[in-house]
């Protein structure tokens, strides 16, 4: 069946569909410190290092942390989507970095010289990818001696009681992408290529409030966004439900880390 991690032309071939699932993150996540300026924070980057982000997607990471990070940093945006490369660097060009580039790309074969980068960021990509090792590989290579693999991707369990309502389409009743990439995968491929990986996650929870919010993530993907009108209708009751249950909100545990290995100098 088709989920999140397939049908990446059609997915992502802008970023309407992609922002349905990140206003849920970026509107009821409950942490002291948001998602994005938690990653830039984790970050070992120094001033000026030149950076390759694959599967960029519009370049929000970029524009959110800016200002949590060191200046004058040279930007590769790359992804598979044309569009979604157009986006990124048309919103990160008149920012405070370096210099701004984009390369349309498969992340299995990147077009880009050996030992080209001081950092390689991978996030929430690589479940996509029929071949991680590979992908994985590949940004290794392209990385100097010293440099660093940053990946980022969600356990298994993560907002369990809100995929469990995903079974009315019958998908299964867990995150797809962490199916697909979770943590023990990510842990070992780095530890693999590398011979060294570290692990962090980002402390948060989910707590949702608008209903609709719920139907419009949910629905911004396979199967979801393929259902006839009774299926639909089925999920909208099965959405009503578990708001009634949780007196109007519909909470629910996160599961989202960061990986980091170094290449060796």
């Amino acid at each position: 069946m088709s989920s999140i991690t397939t049908g990446n032309e059609k997915q992502y071939s802008d970023s309407r569909k992609l922002a349905a699932r990140a206003r849920l993150n970026s509107e009821y996540t409950i942490a002291e410190i948001g998602w994005f300026p938690w990653v830039a924070r984790q970050l070992p980057l120094n001033a000026g290092n030149r950076i390759l982000d694959v599967g960029c997607g519009p370049g929000w990471f970029w524009a959110a942390t800016v200002n949590e990070l060191p200046e004058s940093l040279d930007l590769t945006l790359s992804d598979l989507s044309p569009g979604m490369v157009q986006e990124a660097v048309e919103r990160c060009q008149s920012l405070a970095f370096g210099e701004v580039t984009g390369q349309q790309a498969d992340a299995t074969a990147l077009p880009l010289e050996d030992g080209s980068f001081d950092a390689v960021i991978a996030m929430h990509m690589l479940y996509h990818l029929p071949d991680q090792p590979q992908a994985i590989a590949e940004m290794y290579r392209v990385l100097k001696p010293g440099g660093f693999l940053a990946v980022t991707t969600n356990g298994a369990g993560n907002m369990r009681k809100m995929y469990e309502l995903t079974t009315v389409f019958g998908s299964p009743p867990y995150d797809p992408a962490g199916a697909a990439f979770g943590y023990d995968t990510a842990e070992r491929l780095m530890q693999t290529q590398f011979g060294n990986v570290t692990m962090t996650q980002h402390p948060a929870r989910l707590r949702v409030t608008e209903p609709e919010d719920v139907f419009l993530a949910l629905t911004s993907y396979p199967p979801g966004d393929e259902a006839d009108e009774a299926r639909l209708a089925a999920f909208r009751d099965a959405i009503t439900e578990a708001f009634r249950v949780g007196d109007g909100v519909l909470e629910a545990e996160k599961e989202t880390g960061l990986f980091i290995s170094r290449k060796a100098s």
